[in-house]
């Protein structure tokens, strides 16, 4: 059974990816996370660094983070895989489902660090993913969306059977992907089949930035299941 890593972004598709990774019998040993340089926040989803500290305690699964820019994320990403692999990790495993920009990075940067790369998504239709998410017990909440698309009003809303319907819908009528691909909206998963302890949100504010709307997470507790 091989050592691996999931690359974590602390929403739904890394979260799917670690439970069938696990499932398939590899050991998800760290959960590798890249933050801002100020380090307060992740790089993919604008989450605050300390959230994802506590959602890595109530998974049971140490959280590694690495700061960056934009311009020393390849580079930084690299060190801290051969961190990793001084720790006995033989692979990483990624949540990229449809953007071949995506796969053709992993699959070049896993190469050049010498890990096998594993992509338990890929390929897999978006309604499907966001189905099985659902229907395997997992508990997640919109934390972001892209301010043209979706409002203020989708912030803090679960992804259930309901909203399954409705981001369905509108991925007929307005072209919105149904995991948010291309960057529609962003989550945060607080409970499932992966976690010891479940997460409760006690303190949000929404806030507007660059363009998208952000629930900013001041304070959360962890709560036994």
């Amino acid at each position: 059974m091989g050592k691996v890593f999931v690359s974590w972004s602390g929403g739904k598709e890394s979260c799917l990816a670690c439970y069938r990774a696990a499932a398939g019998g590899l050991k998800v040993s760290y959960l590798a996370n890249m933050v801002t340089e100020d380090g307060k926040h992740s790089r993919t989803h604008g989450l605050s660094a300390r959230i994802l500290k506590l959602q890595s305690q109530a998974m049971g699964i140490p959280l590694v983070q690495r700061q960056a820019t934009w311009q020393s994320y390849e580079s930084e990403f690299k060190k801290m895989v051969g961190e990793l692999k001084q720790e006995g990790i033989e692979g990483g495993v990624f949540g990229d489902i449809d953007l071949d920009e995506h796969r053709e990075w992993v699959e070049r940067v896993c190469r050049e660090t010498g890990i096998t790369p594993h992509q338990p998504l890929w390929g897999e239709s978006q309604t499907e993913i966001l189905r099985d998410f659902i229907n395997s017990g997992f508990k997640a909440v919109i934390v972001a969306t892209r301010a043209d698309q979706l409002g203020e009003e989708w912030l803090g809303r679960k992804i259930d059977m309901d909203f399954f319907t409705r981001i369905t819908e509108l991925g007929r009528t307005r072209n919105i992907t149904p995991c948010g691909e291309t960057g529609e909206y962003h989550t945060l998963v607080i409970d499932g089949p992966l976690f010891q302890n479940r997460m409760e949100l006690t303190q949000t504010r929404k806030v507007l930035r660059d363009g998208h709307w952000f629930l900013e997470v001041l304070d959360a507790a962890l709560r036994a299941k």
